[in-house]
This record gives structure tokens, C-alpha cells and sequence, in this order.
């Protein structure tokens, strides 16, 4: 069996199947107190009074005893960033390309959204659209957006992943098509991971630095940038962050918004 640093040093599918071999102890363990803890349930006065208990309907939730509640610290911390800013822009109502449906769901309570995806999805809530639409061409005329979101997707675009044709240049194509589209005056909210090395994980993702963001967006001016770094210890979400800190993760979530000037 694979132990240690020798799973480290297989590839990448042969390391996923051996790190579920090193879980599977610790699964039947798990599972053993699971059927210990449902037979002492049963046996409680009262356990089959209100409902039905039959182990046929058991629903195995193994690994929810934990000491504190985790959570995805990129997409929660995006989010609440994202639904802040927009709450501080104030627009009349905000487009968002592809980002988080928790985002456009909650922001749609204060702001008309018009959420669009390559990939449509079903969802119907009062001052919330939701359309098909290709980051590569987008449906809007030059300069017709004022409040614009696009977080956790050009990382992305051209690998695949979701679908999309392959392509090395789809992330910049996607970037030309965000900036074509955003107003004079108007508001950017862009998310990407970054770090101190950027490298393509395909088809995950790609991954950014500090200046490749602020190169792509060239002729835009940076309001604000905020991080969500690596470690907890430095924080949650750091606001006003600097170059440094960005390139000092190896998957930090960086927010970037960006104002298009008026000329």
C-alpha cells in the first residue's frame, strides 16, 4: 500500500485512489459507530413514537462530528465580499456572468440581477433573470454595462471543464468581452485565484498572479483589492491587500474591483 510521502509522489489518479485506500480504515470505523449509535437510538423510549425508524431508511452522515463548523473559505468569503460591494455601488440593478448562484440569489433580495451562464440554469426569484450567454460574446453593446460580476470563472474559461470549447487564449478573450462591455464610470467585481506562481492546472483552472490581473485589465483603475489568503492565521478576508500577501499564497482568492474611467 501507498503510505506517506511515497502517495505524494504518484500521479495524480493513482494518488486519488490512494488516498481513498488510506481513508477506507477510517471509514469502517466510522461506520461501525454509525450502526452502534442507530441501534442505541432505537432502543431510546420515545425513538419510533413519532416517526418510522427502519434501518432500511438509514441516511449514513459520517463526518459531521467536527470541533468547529469548516466551510469553503473561497466561495464564502467571495460572496459576502461581492454582495458588500454591490450593496456599496448601489446601482440600479447589477449583471453577473457565471459567478456563484448563492451571490446572485442573495444580492437579488436589494438589486435586480441579471445573472447569465454558458450553461442555463432553472432558477426563478422575484428581481432575479437568469439567461444563457458565452463569455466570449457577450449579448450587450459597447459600454452598456454599469454594475458588472464575473467571480470564480475566468480561471475557467477555454479548459473544457465546463463544457466550453478548448482554448489556451479563452481567458483573455473572456477578460476583452468584460471590459468591451463595462460602462464608463461603471463597477467590476472580478475574482480569480492567485499567487506568487501562477501556473495552468488543467482542467481545473488556472491560476494568477498579482500583476497578470492588473496587466489584463490595463486602462481600468483598481478601487479595490481584497484577499482571501491560504492560511486562516492571516487572516479571513484581507481587505485592502497588497502585492506581497497575493504573491505570497499558492492559492489565494483574490477580488479585484475595477472602475472603467469616464473620459
Amino acid at each position: 500500500m501507498l503510505m506517506g510521502e511515497s502517495a505524494a509522489k504518484v500521479p495524480g489518479p493513482l494518488r486519488v485512489l490512494a488516498g481513498k485506500l488510506l481513508c477506507l480504515p477510517g471509514e469502517l470505523r466510522a461506520y461501525r459507530v454509525f450502526r452502534q449509535e442507530f441501534k442505541k437510538f432505537s432502543e431510546l423510549p420515545g425513538a419510533a413514537d413519532r416517526f418510522q425508524l427502519e434501518w432500511r431508511d438509514r441516511y449514513p452522515c459520517l463526518h459531521d462530528k467536527t470541533a468547529i463548523t469548516g466551510f469553503d473559505r473561497h466561495y464564502v468569503f467571495h460572496t459576502a465580499w461581492g454582495a458588500r460591494k454591490v450593496a456599496q455601488i448601489k446601482p440600479q440593478s447589477h449583471v453577473d456572468i457565471s459567478s456563484s448562484l448563492h451571490f446572485c440569489t442573495l444580492v437579488s433580495a436589494f438589486v435586480p440581477v441579471r445573472f447569465y451562464d454558458y450553461r442555463p440554469v432553472d432558477l426563478c426569484l422575484s428581481d432575479l433573470s437568469c439567461a444563457s450567454a458565452d463569455l466570449l460574446n457577450l449579448p450587450f453593446d459597447d459600454e452598456s454595462i454599469a454594475s458588472l460580476s464575473c467571480m470564480h470563472v475566468v480561471e475557467h474559461v477555454g479548459l473544457g471543464r465546463y463544457g466550453d470549447p478548448l482554448d489556451p487564449e479563452g481567458d483573455l478573450k473572456a477578460v476583452a468581452e468584460l471590459k468591451r462591455v463595462l460602462a464608463p464610470g461603471g463597477s467590476l467585481l472580478f475574482v480569480v485565484p492567485v499567487s506568487g506562481r501562477p501556473c495552468c492546472m488543467f482542467n481545473a483552472h488556472r491560476i494568477y498572479s498579482y500583476s497578470q490581473v492588473l496587466e489584463l485589465f490595463y486602462g481600468l483603475d483598481l478601487v479595490e483589492f481584497s484577499l482571501v489568503p491560504d492560511d486562516p492565521v492571516d487572516g479571513g478576508l484581507v481587505v485592502d491587500a497588497g502585492k506581497a500577501l497575493a504573491d505570497a499564497q499558492k492559492y489565494g482568492c483574490g477580488c479585484f474591483w475595477f472602475r472603467k474611467p469616464v473620459t
